[in-house]
């Protein structure tokens, strides 16, 4: 089966955070003269580095990196814009005569690519999201996701009670076409992918993810998180923007603005942490076709990964042939 037939080659490569995406996704690049497109819904701002673990020129090695640093964090930035990016981006990577990797942790982005998702079928309520936005300004969010588990249990079970926007979306949907949106994106996530593509799942033990995330957390407190949300906070950064939904800036704004101590605030971006992994790898179960990597099948050996990963993509055509994988050493 030619190409043409079986689409242009795609390469996943996700995980729940802090696995060790960024390091074996280098190695992979370089062995399949790869680029790499970020998933990330918050690397993509300029501006926030330490709280994104955004990746550094120095452990780029040259490896060309897309959707990084491309927003200012007022700019909104949503599944729709990241879809219209990325595919972009494919365009001139294929121009090129490389294999696009598509690299991080937001499954719904990656989604939204590799099965050629349409956001475009409906309108949006304006008055009617307005509505639900000064509600849940008077009564908390929680009120909202109370409404979602009554017309769509499905999707709020699936959507976190402190995801204003995606909940709004769903009651939105709802409104305006009758039909639950969980109905919805299942046929979507049906769709046949106009890829030939290898979605890899890179996953370790819960105990160690979850130290891993500890480590992380501390790391990035030293490495001065609070100095840099203090910095976008006098940027005129706000709280409602998209940009501080991510994790450790919410919560560093809550305590800036007087809410709880230093030493709360860190234990709660710990925890949204875990919680946060735990709903990564809940929706990647959910997703067809993955291939799972668990580092414990390979006593956590990057090297002896990567060699399985290049197996896989030449047997499923990818690659043309097997490259030997360069030696990846052990972390220290």
């Amino acid at each position: 089966m030619g190409e043409a037939a079986k689409g242009r080659p795609l390469i996943v490569l996700t995980g729940p955070t802090a696995v060790g995406k960024t390091r074996l996704s280098i190695a992979l690049a370089k062995a399949v003269d790869g680029e790499i497109i970020s998933a990330d819904s918050m690397q993509v701002y300029r501006h926030m580095d330490i709280g994104s673990a955004k990746i550094t020129p120095r452990e780029m090695q040259d490896i060309p990196h897309h959707l990084i640093d491309v927003l200012e964090p007022w700019e909104t930035f949503n599944v729709v814009i990241f879809q219209r990016k990325c595919e972009e981006c494919l365009s001139g990577i294929y121009e090129r005569g490389r294999i696009p990797i598509l690299v991080g942790g937001t499954g719904f982005y990656i989604q939204s690519v590799l099965r050629a998702v349409d956001f475009t079928e409906n309108e949006e309520d304006a008055p009617y999201r307005q509505e639900l936005e000064r509600l849940a300004a008077e009564k908390g969010p929680s009120v909202l996701h109370e409404m979602l588990s009554r017309v769509d249990p499905a999707s709020a079970q699936a959507i976190h009670a402190h995801n204003q926007k995606r909940i709004i979306r769903a009651l939105e949907y709802y409104r305006l076409t009758g039909e639950p949106i969980s109905g919805h994106n299942e046929r979507e996530r049906a769709r046949k992918s106009p890829y030939n593509a290898c979605y890899f799942v890179l996953n370790d033990d819960r105990a160690r993810v979850y130290a891993r995330i500890e480590e992380r957390v501390d790391a990035m407190m030293e490495q001065g998180l609070l100095e840099e949300v203090r910095r976008l906070r006098d940027m005129g950064v706000k709280r409602g923007m998209t940009s501080m939904q991510g994790l450790g800036y919410k919560e560093l704004l809550d305590y800036l603005d007087g809410e709880g101590t230093l030493e709360e605030a860190v234990c709660r971006i710990k925890r949204d942490t875990r919680r946060f992994a735990k709903r990564q790898l809940t929706w990647f179960r959910r997703e067809p076709d993955v291939i799972w990597l668990d580092r414990q099948l390979f006593a956590g050996d990057d090297g002896q990964i990567l060699a399985h990963m290049l197996a896989l993509l030449t047997e499923r055509g990818i690659l043309p042939s097997c490259p030997t994988p360069q030696i990846i050493p052990k972390e220290r």
